[in-house]
Formats: C-alpha cells, sequence, structure tokens
C-alpha cells in the first residue's frame, strides 16, 4: 500500500515542476535549459495483465531538441531488489512509447536507500552486458541539509524536498525551524512558481509521516506569529484567515460530533449551516447548546 509520505515525496514535482531544474543541480546533476515540464500519464500497463505504474512520470521540453526527454520519478522507502526488474521495464516501455530518451529519478528519505538506489543495474551475463540503467538519486547524503531560515524563503520547493529527506536526520528540528520561517514569511512563493506557502506546508506534513517530525511541525505551524503584528501585511492577513478558518472548521465539527454521539438526527440544512458558519462566539455557543438539545435545529434558538 502506498503511504503518503511515499506519495509527497515524488507528488511534490506535480505541484512545482519547475523544482527538478532548481534541485538536481545541488546534488552535482546537470539539468538542460527547458521551455516547459509537463505530467504524463504515470500507466505504463501492456495488454497482458501485468500492471506497471511508475509514481510520476514528466515530459521535458528542450529548446533546439525535437520532443525533448522523459523523465520518470520514484519514492523508494527501502532497498527492493524487485525495483530493478521494475525499472528497466519502465524505460524501455517509455523509450517505446514515446520514442524519446528517458531517465530515471529515484527520490529517498534514508543514505541506506540512496546509496542502494544509485548503483548501476546490469542485466545480462558474465560474458556479455545487453542493457546498464543508471538511475539519477535524491536523497540524504547526496543534498545539502538547509537549516538558515533565508535560504529556505529564497526556494521553498527546494527546502521542502530538503526536509523531507532528511525526515529521519537527528537534526531536523533545525531544519523545519528554518523551513517554518520559510513558509511564513514574505518571500513565500519565492522561487516556487505559483505554489502558495499553504500547500507547501501541508506537503510538508504529510510528507514528514507519523512521528515526532510530523508533531513538531505542526506545533510550529499553529504556534507561528506573524513578524510584524499589526501592520496589515497580505502576510499577516492570510495567517489570521487560516488560523481563523482552521479554528471555526474544528469547531462545527464538533458540534456535529456531538449531535451525532448523543443521536440526534442532523438535516442537511442544519450540517450546512454548521459548516459553512466562520462565526467563532456563534459556532461556542452552538457547540455548548449540543450537549442539551432534543433537535438539531434547536441549535438556532433565538437567532
Amino acid at each position: 500500500m502506498v503511504s503518503s509520505p511515499h506519495e509527497a515525496l515524488h507528488r511534490i514535482f506535480r505541484v512545482d515542476p519547475g523544482l527538478f531544474a532548481r534541485l538536481l543541480p545541488r546534488a552535482g546533476i546537470g539539468f538542460p535549459e527547458h521551455t516547459a515540464i509537463e505530467p504524463l500519464d504515470t500507466d505504463l500497463t501492456e495488454i497482458r495483465p501485468l500492471e506497471r505504474r511508475v509514481d510520476s512520470v514528466f515530459r521535458v521540453h528542450v529548446p533546439g531538441e525535437e520532443g525533448g526527454f522523459v523523465l520518470a520519478v520514484e519514492s523508494q522507502g527501502k532497498p527492493d531488489p524487485d525495483k530493478h526488474n521494475s525499472w528497466t521495464y519502465y524505460l524501455a516501455h517509455m523509450y517505446a512509447k514515446y520514442r524519446l530518451p528517458p531517465f530515471l529519478l529515484v527520490v529517498c528519505k534514508d543514505k541506506a536507500t540512496a546509496a542502494w538506489a544509485s548503483e548501476p543495474i546490469r542485466v545480462g551475463r558474465g560474458f556479455h552486458t545487453s542493457m546498464v540503467v543508471f538511475p539519477l538519486v535524491l536523497g540524504p547524503g547526496i543534498l545539502p541539509v538547509i537549516t538558515e531560515p533565508d535560504e529556505a524563503a529564497r526556494d521553498l520547493g527546494v527546502a521542502v524536498f530538503s526536509a523531507l529527506a532528511y525526515a529521519s536526520d537527528p537534526g531536523l528540528t533545525a531544519i523545519l525551524d528554518a523551513l517554518a520561517s520559510g513558509v511564513a514569511g514574505d518571500a513565500g512563493k519565492s522561487g516556487s512558481g505559483n505554489v502558495d506557502r499553504v500547500d507547501w506546508a501541508e506537503i510538508v506534513e504529510i510528507g514528514l509521516g507519523e512521528g515526532p517530525g510530523r508533531e513538531y511541525w505542526r506545533n510550529l505551524m499553529a504556534t507561528y506569529t506573524p513578524n510584524f503584528p499589526g501592520s496589515n501585511s497580505i502576510v499577516e492577513e492570510s495567517w489570521l484567515d487560516g488560523r481563523a478558518k482552521g479554528q471555526s472548521e474544528g469547531k462545527a465539527e464538533a458540534v456535529l460530533h456531538v449531535l451525532k454521539a448523543r443521536g440526534i438526527e442532523i438535516s442537511g440544512s442544519v450540517r450546512e449551516r454548521v459548516t459553512e458558519c466562520t462565526d467563532l462566539e456563534a459556532l461556542e455557543t452552538w457547540l455548548d447548546r449540543s450537549l442539551s438539545v432534543t433537535r438539531a435545529e434547536e441549535l438556532f434558538a433565538e437567532e
């Protein structure tokens, strides 16, 4: 079963395709000038009943080159010899399907897996090698650690991927501290196309998986306050709106949960009115009433 951290580690490139060109050079891997990067279908299944599905696939358009090339991205959680078969298949199938040069990028969250994935895959026998696959790899030990808020703010996409890659590192809290400042700061979109800092925050939370790292990140996001409170900046305004929205959604869910637990029938109109309410004072009143009303409509008495 695919885990959420697994998904986050490769879907980050679907959120920000330009991240390839900014991230790979940091690992010493050149990336050509390009005009566009577009996601492709990830289903590589043939007519035969054998499912082959790569995590993410992109077509990179390169100026002066007809067609460009295809880039497959695989998120790998641990060494798995069976993947060698899958990866060679992916590349051969994409080459036949798109008639373009295919490349494989493996993204990892621990050094042992990254070292394993970096090994060339040789197909053949002692007397002859029919094929050699050289995966590109991104992961801890290959990418630099980002612990400076200014550096994180300059390119949130790179900083977010770095944080996910080093999710098991003992120094994760320092990485998340720097990232939190970048996510919350005025440079929230710097170097990351049109990706909103709220989207980056969510990707980090999901990508960290269950554990102390995720809890630490949630606490950072919950306790963040703007650098210049009362300045009416767009950053402060966005943060306040987001916090109020989160609080109102939480209270609305609590009202409905109490009613359901007490066996009170909830009509569609009641549910809609509660979930769409953003007035925290009204929601507090409804929550108090939900403990004693006999009908859901009584929540709105005297209103």
